[in-house]
């Protein structure tokens, strides 16, 4: 069991390879459906109640509601409507964008410099994401706490934020280092497991 632990704690810096690449799976899956029209539909009511977003679209909330089709579906009307709301265009966008934030996490890899960018785009692309809870009334099946579908999906990006955080923290960690600061001021977390390392090897 000691052995275990030990092999655990002496793989920290493996297991935040290891978020760098799911983080990158799930942003560049997620980022490449956008260019699919059913994937671009279903964000429209994310975007068109966000504050901060609503901009990006020609018509005004509501008014998506009369043109949503069901997933696989396609309706001649409705698919002119996003059109001309410029659905398409802005997923089109997003998805590129979305794609890039995970090549940069991905590329944190070997450059702790870009890795760090990455990360700090993802936590705020994540954090953009969870305040739709606030903002889209389609978020909830009546109140707190009945998420619905959608709202359940939004909720998940609180382990995406946890991810990319703790990716920005290995970066941050990585620059100091090799920008030879001292030891001391070098957080805690990352003496630790250099020292379980140590111990892990000696072990074997």
């Amino acid at each position: 069991m000691e052995s275990s632990l030990k092999w655990l704690a002496g793989h920290e810096r493996s297991f935040v390879h290891l978020i760098r690449i799911a983080l990158f799976v799930v942003m560049a899956w997620i980022g490449g459906l956008k260019f699919v029209p059913y994937e671009a539909e279903s964000i429209v009511p994310l975007v068109a109640n966000s504050p901060v977003m609503e901009f990006f679209y020609a018509r005004r909330a509501p008014e998506y509601k009369k043109y949503m089709n069901k997933e696989g579906e396609e309706t001649p009307t409705n698919r002119a409507w996003h059109e001309e709301n410029r659905t398409y265009l802005f997923a089109d966008v997003l998805g590129t964008v979305i794609v890039g934030i995970g090549i940069l996490l991905l590329l944190g890899l070997f450059s702790p410099t870009v890795g760090f960018i990455g990360a700090l785009l993802a936590v705020a692309m994540s954090l953009v994401t969870l305040s739709f809870l606030v903002t889209t009334p389609e978020a909830w099946v009546g109140q707190f706490p009945y998420l619905s579908g959608g709202g359940r999906l939004v909720v998940k990006d609180l382990i995406m934020l946890s991810g990319a955080l703790i990716c920005l923290s290995s970066s941050a960690q990585e620059i100091l280092v090799r920008a030879g600061s001292a030891a001391a001021d070098v957080p805690a977390s990352r003496a630790a497991p250099r020292a379980a390392q140590t111990t892990a090897t000696s072990a074997q």
